[in-house]
């Protein structure tokens, strides 16, 4: 954790304040101690101890930014393309986050899988049974896409359209 100190006069110190709330407004604040400071009224002043973390959130999604277009060769980054938009239309179906579904480490990696198989999914860091059971299927190469089980999201075109790129890569 780290400390930062704000002085703000009683009077006039609006500008100040305004800069410590700024600051606040950036910082996972972890701790706020105050102090009035000084007896007579042009003295007094307000101490501010704010103790903090950088946003890590805000740090990690800076530092998370990957370009899979360079990471990925040619045929596996069209498989993650592909496999973007089937995650994307199961998430909308779900109303739930696309990352909730494969993140994109996730979905990278199996883009680079010569045969995706629930099991292959399984290895993967990140994807566990219940991802498995509730997404793999969709995920499968065109043999086994012919499988009665394995139901489509209804009334989604682009679903479709998505699944046939990925299985024709």
């Amino acid at each position: 954790m780290q400390i930062k100190l704000f002085i703000i006069p009683a009077t006039g110190g609006e500008q100040i304040l305004e800069e410590m709330n700024a600051f606040m407004r950036g910082k996972k604040v972890l701790q706020v101690d105050q102090k009035l400071i000084g007896r007579k009224p042009n003295e007094a002043c307000w101490c501010f101890s704010i103790g903090y973390v950088e946003d890590v959130a805000a740090a990690e999604r800076e530092r998370g930014k990957v370009d899979y277009r360079e990471l990925l060769d040619p045929a596996s980054f069209n498989r993650f393309s592909a496999m973007r938009v089937i995650r994307k239309e199961l998430a909308q179906r779900d109303k739930v986050s696309p990352y909730i579904v494969f993140n994109d480490f996730e979905l990278s990696e199996l883009a680079k899988l010569d045969v995706i198989t629930l099991e292959a999914m399984r290895a993967i860091k990140g994807i566990g049974e219940k991802k498995v059971e509730k997404y793999g299927q969709y995920f499968l190469p065109q043999s086994d896409a012919a499988d009665p089980a394995r139901e489509l999201p209804p009334d989604s075109d682009s679903f479709g359209e998505g699944l046939k790129s990925l299985l024709d890569l």
